[in-house]
């Protein structure tokens, strides 16, 4: 095990959540799933725990039995090498969920995620001020993130 893991609590939905999340990405599989047993606190039989890995990266889900929420101010960053990848991550997880500008989103569990191309960093980080505001002031334009426009931006004279 990884030495600090991503711990996502729910009310009842985690195990719901981690077959979504692992028919998502590409590169996740299922590690280990544990139910509950008689002791409860979780009807015998029911899900209790699992694991899942993404690209490398291991999480944990629970059922708690109580709605403990997630907050924005948490959420999932993902680097896209591509816009292809953007936008199918985009589509799959704002389904049934929200979106919101500058490339986060919230999903159906209510988990916030950040859909980021790998560009815009590069991009942001130019040293020419100007031309890295062009790029700031057009992504906060964005909804989901177009690598092409913030490119034109970038190169705008």
């Amino acid at each position: 095990m990884q030495k600090i893991t991503t711990f996502l609590t729910f009310k009842d939905q985690a195990e719901d959540a981690l077959k979504f999340y692992t028919s998502v990405f590409k590169n996740a599989t299922i590690g280990d799933v544990r139910r509950y047993g008689n002791t409860g606190p979780g009807p015998a039989g029911s899900f209790m725990t699992g694991t899942f890995e993404i690209e490398g990266q291991q999480f944990m889900v629970l059922n708690a039995g109580a709605d403990f929420g997630f907050a924005p101010g948490i959420s999932l960053f993902v680097d896209c090498k591509t816009q292809e990848e953007v936008d199918d991550l985009w589509e799959k997880l704002s389904a049934g969920g929200t979106v919101q500008q500058c490339g986060w989103l919230q999903d159906k569990f209510g988990v916030s995620w950040q859909i980021v191309p790998s560009v815009l960093m590069t991009l942001m980080g130019d040293p020419d001020p100007v031309k890295a505001e062009r790029v700031m002031k057009a992504m906060m334009q964005m909804v989901k993130l177009d690598i092409q426009k913030l490119q034109q931006a970038y190169d705008a004279a």
